[in-house]
């Protein structure tokens, strides 16, 4: 008989932050970072879809080659700082404003 490995028995819920990357461990600043270009890569993404552009046009129109789209849209975060991204979405029409918090 085969025995299961008892961390799958465990059923405790740990409540998360409201930034991923800081729960995954990464220090408070690059988490923050990290967050926004998760963020506005989505708004990108979203963006892209509503205008019902295949990668090939999104490329053309906003510029950058077709396996940068395909990124975005699978979200590889690590690919692209947050400059580029925030250049990509104003590209598409989107004012990307920056807030900063004490």
């Amino acid at each position: 008989m085969k025995k299961t490995d008892a961390r799958w028995d465990d059923n405790r819920i740990t409540k998360g932050s409201s930034n991923i990357f800081l729960d995954l461990g990464f220090d408070e600043d690059e988490a923050a970072i990290l967050k926004m270009r998760a963020e506005v890569m989505i708004r990108i993404e979203k963006c892209i879809a509503a205008k019902g552009w295949t990668q090939a046009v999104a490329a053309r129109e906003l510029g950058i080659s077709q396996p940068r789209v395909s990124k975005i849209k699978r979200g590889e975060w690590k690919d692209f700082s947050l400059d580029t991204l925030l250049t990509i979405a104003s590209r598409l029409g989107l004012r990307p404003k920056l807030k900063l918090a004490a």
